[in-house]
């Protein structure tokens, strides 16, 4: 049997500090925080997609081989402008590492604005509008 995938459900990220990790996600990219499971994991939704967040020295986890803080490259897509995206970032004293710049997006042209998460995670933040 052959099939094809329809989207990205959720995906884990390997953090240093759950609690900063979790404020900064919330604070500066609006995402709503939940706690689930056993032991209270933490999950950040937006959209209909969602990031689990592990500690990295948590126990009973299935996870990555080399899952370490740091080590991922994410963009996430907003509905504001990436000049909007840049003030919003600024307003929160979070340095841009680079933007906006026009890159190619999934859907097409995308404008990107990014930064660093706390575990220097590059944080990709676009714009399907300019």
């Amino acid at each position: 049997m052959r099939f094809t995938v329809d989207r990205m459900d959720h995906a884990v990220l390997t953090v240093k500090d759950l609690e900063i990790s979790a404020s900064w996600y919330q604070r500066v990219l609006g995402m709503d925080r939940e706690e689930y499971g056993r032991n209270n994991r933490t999950s950040l939704c937006f959209g209909g997609q969602k990031l689990n967040l592990r500690p990295y020295d948590a126990t009973g986890w299935d996870t990555a081989v080399h899952a370490l803080p740091g080590g991922n490259d994410l963009c996430f897509v907003t509905a504001v402008t990436s000049e909007d995206i840049a003030d919003h970032l600024r307003q929160c004293g979070v340095a841009i590492v680079e933007g906006p710049v026009a890159r190619l997006g999934a859907l097409g042209p995308i404008t990107s604005v990014y930064c660093h998460d706390p575990d220097e995670n590059l944080i990709e933040i676009a714009s399907y509008q300019s």
